[in-house]
């Protein structure tokens, strides 16, 4: 196995850094901690107070299933916000028991397997299809912005039922909130301590207040009407708990959709289409034998790691790893790191699309926040795929690739590409 970045000694790993992360140096301090300190402590600027990061994949699912050691109510980010806000800003990602299950369960059916067959495989085949031809018209363009970025937000216009014309607002607000530490994405850094005006607002971020505004109007539009669209089913079903959806679970809960639509897979396509640039055998393979296409969704998966990182916060007293940790403390768990795990990965830094028995954690384990996409997420990254890789005579880089500074998200900004098509 090689490493893709030089080894970082125990004492340099610093996982707050982001600027390493825009470096692509994570997988370097993954690796160091996986073999020295697997459940480690990290030290944070104020006003944090540090947390264990715990970056083997049998521990991340321990954390992950238990969630009455390791709640999400007090917050899935880094960010530690305060205890009057808490409520103003919780989101179905930071409740737990019965209430998550009630808010999940609103939506969940449209995003299991069997009703997004039913409803959305054709027009995600020929909106792919529109993707693929309108991007192959130029033998030169920025993948992320012709192809990754493009897609999904396409899908998530679809299940919102609003305006194609409403893409590139979309795209903004998602990337201002989750590159909320990318001074290219946003000018109120969450680390700037102007950021403290938005502390009320997820991701600190401003433009909460534009999607708010925006989810407003549509739930007023909608309030009362027979639409199947999400906005519609928020609006208009109650949760089996009988408490009904409230003004601020609503913004909140459109909010994530906004970001959940789009980041993640996007991110998962970009990453997805660099490694098979990167590793051109593969591209082959894949060029040969489409059929195993929808197998190498999940070493896509694996391999792209979308989103670094999701924190928990210990309710006990409880080991870890070897380590005591205290009630009260961030647990974190680096997905990320997971999924480069040698004890559960042979040659884990080898792309494989041949590779089966993927046990990723791409999208959490045997959690009740199991992302709830992640059906939606797979049916999009597949037909990109098949509908991409037969089509393309030859891809190659064409300039420098630049990533989101952030450890949270691992995205990427620009990727430009040459392009012959076949």
């Amino acid at each position: 196995m090689s490493l893709p970045t030089p080894e970082i000694p125990l004492a340099e790993v610093d996982l707050t850094d982001l600027d390493a992360f825009a470096r692509n140096e994570g997988w370097s301090m993954f690796d160091t901690l996986r073999r020295e300190d697997s459940v480690h402590w990290t030290e944070e600027d104020a006003p944090n107070h540090g947390f264990w990061a715990v970056t083997k994949h049998a521990d991340i699912c321990a954390v992950d299933k238990d969630p009455e050691t390791f709640t999400s109510e007090k917050y899935v980010n880094l960010e530690e916000v305060d205890d009057d806000l808490m409520d103003l800003r919780r989101s179905i990602l930071e409740t737990d028991g019965v209430r998550h299950r009630a808010l999940r369960k609103l939506i969940q059916r449209e995003f299991s397997q069997g009703p997004l067959t039913r409803k959305y495989e054709d027009f995600l085949r020929g909106l792919t299809k529109e993707t693929v031809d309108n991007a192959l018209q130029n033998n030169e363009f920025d993948f992320v912005e012709k192809v990754s970025a493009d897609f999904p937000i396409q899908v998530l216009v679809r299940l919102l039922d609003v305006p194609v014309s409403d893409t590139g607002m979309l795209i903004d607000w998602g990337n201002q909130m989750i590159g909320n530490t990318d001074p290219d994405y946003t000018d109120h850094l969450i680390t700037d301590p102007d950021s403290d005006q938005y502390k009320h607002l997820p991701f600190r971020s401003p433009a909460a207040l534009e999607v708010f505004e925006y989810g407003r109007k549509l739930a007023a539009e909608r309030k009362g009407g027979d639409g199947t669209d999400l906005i519609s089913m928020l609006v208009n079903r109650t949760p089996e708990d009988g408490e009904p959806v409230s003004a601020t679970d609503f913004d909140n809960y459109f909010l994530l959709l906004v970001i959940a639509g789009n980041e993640t897979t996007r991110h998962t396509i970009s990453q997805a289409m660099l490694a098979l640039v990167q590793h051109q055998d593969q591209l082959k393979i894949l060029q040969e034998r489409p059929e195993l296409i929808p197998s190498a969704v999940e070493e896509f998966l694996r391999w792209a790691s979308p989103v670094y990182h999701f924190r928990r916060t210990a309710t006990r007293e409880v080991e870890l790893g070897g380590k005591q940790i205290s009630a009260g403390d961030k647990v974190v768990m680096w997905f990320a790191s997971g999924n480069r795990d040698e004890d559960m990965f042979e040659n884990p830094y080898s792309f494989d699309v041949t590779r089966t028995n993927i046990d990723h954690v791409t999208f959490g384990k045997g959690s009740p926040h199991l992302c709830l996409g992640n059906a939606l997420a797979r049916m999009e990254i597949r037909l990109m795929f098949t509908e991409l890789i037969p089509r393309l005579g030859s891809i190659e880089l064409n300039g420098e690739v630049t990533r989101v500074r952030s450890n949270f998200v691992n995205g990427i900004k620009k990727f430009p590409v040459a392009v012959t098509p076949r």
